[in-house]
């Protein structure tokens, strides 16, 4: 029998997050851990600005939060300034508060990027820049996957800073954070005259970096799959 879930939104400065479980009190804890740990990096980062602005990974301070420690990991692993990882290490945070008090369904999504863990087949939509594909394809989540980080990534939006010229790249990683960063770095990597040829530079990119377990990149009409993805449904 398919269990009934929760939902909670709240907005926290320019975090925009949308939560799901079947454990409703975990979702106001889980609210709260990830406003707590914001005011961490923001306290941090106002200390450290180099933190906020660079454009390569920076070293944490030695006791830097436990926010900004995961940030810089995923930044190093996808050679990416850190805070490319910011909206999926608050939805990673989201996710871990509410699996400590027992869900079974967790999905935390912040500004598109996508932290989860289900023990039921739960499907998550792809957003494109490609208006013909945006929505009308998904992923279908089993136990199997999780816990699952996905991100995407588009020039065709002003929503975050990006140098590349895909419509789209959807990450699927070990988790939030390192999807995000993954993202943004292979989506700098799409670029180029030669639509296949800077698909494939995309995918070669996103084998060299550890954690990333699949990524689908589309580019005017084209697409490109790489790795081991959940499976791929179309929505109607």
């Amino acid at each position: 029998m398919r269990q009934t879930l929760h939902e909670y939104s709240f907005t926290s400065g320019e975090s925009k997050i949308h939560m799901k479980s079947d454990n409703d009190e975990a979702l106001r804890k889980a609210a709260a851990e990830i406003k707590r740990h914001r005011r961490e990096l923001l306290c941090y980062i106002n200390e450290h600005p180099e933190f906020r602005y660079a454009m390569h990974p920076v070293a944490p301070a030695q006791n830097a939060p436990r926010i900004v420690q995961a940030m810089a990991s995923a930044a190093f692993k996808a050679n990416v300034g850190p805070m490319a990882s910011v909206a999926g290490a608050l939805a990673d945070v989201g996710l871990g508060s509410m699996l400590k008090l027992g869900a079974s369904v967790a999905i935390v999504e912040n500004g598109g990027e996508i932290a989860a863990f289900t023990e039921e087949p739960i499907i998550i939509s792809i957003l494109s820049g490609d208006v013909s594909l945006s929505g009308r394809m998904g992923f279908c989540l089993g136990r199997e996957d999780c816990p699952i980080g996905i991100a995407t990534s588009s020039s065709r939006t002003n929503r975050t800073l990006s140098f590349g010229e895909a419509d789209s790249v959807t990450v699927i990683a070990d988790n939030a954070a390192l999807a995000d960063a993954a993202a943004t770095a292979i989506c700098n990597s799409v670029i180029g005259l030669g639509i296949k040829e800077s698909i494939e530079r995309g995918l070669e990119r996103a084998k060299r970096i550890d954690g990333v377990r699949g990524v689908l990149i589309i580019r005017e009409g084209y697409s490109g799959i790489w790795g081991n993805l959940p499976r791929i449904i179309r929505i109607t």
